[in-house]
């Protein structure tokens, strides 16, 4: 395997650390995910790991940029968020809607007490990571 470069700012463990017990474990399980695929496409060798909008952020040159968080206001789910002017999150929804949650065009929503469907799930990070490479494509490659 290549050794991907994560470039990561120290803010994002404060905000992990911040999370509730329960929830940490499904934004860690997010992140793990992120960090895998990533590090598994070959054309990928840098992964920015920020805050955007204070969200533990994950951006590369070839993508749009992926965000993850849960909020105080909805105690009871999670999400990981997609640019929603995007084709990522519209095409999600036409090819996963019978196994995901949406919200808008920006966001796949998770339940405290989902299991994710992980092939699926590292799909659409995938398409994410690289979407200015298969933005042109139908259902973005996927």
């Amino acid at each position: 395997m290549k050794n991907l470069q994560i470039n990561a700012s120290p803010e994002v463990e404060m905000v992990f650390n911040g999370y509730p017990d329960a929830v940490r474990e499904k934004m860690i399980y997010l992140r793990g995910l992120i960090l895998e695929v990533a590090e598994e496409m070959e054309d990928i060798t840098q992964l920015e790991e920020t805050l955007k909008w204070g969200e533990p952020s994950y951006l590369t040159k070839q993508g749009s940029t992926i965000r993850i968080d849960w909020k105080k206001k909805k105690p009871d789910q999670y999400a990981i968020y997609f640019k929603c002017t995007s084709k990522l999150v519209p095409t999600f929804r036409m090819l996963y809607q019978d196994l995901f949650s949406f919200e808008g065009n920006r966001a796949i929503v998770f339940q405290l007490d989902d299991q994710p469907a992980e092939v699926e799930l590292r799909h659409c990070i995938t398409a994410g990571l690289r979407y200015h490479q298969v933005k042109h494509l139908p259902t973005l490659g996927l």
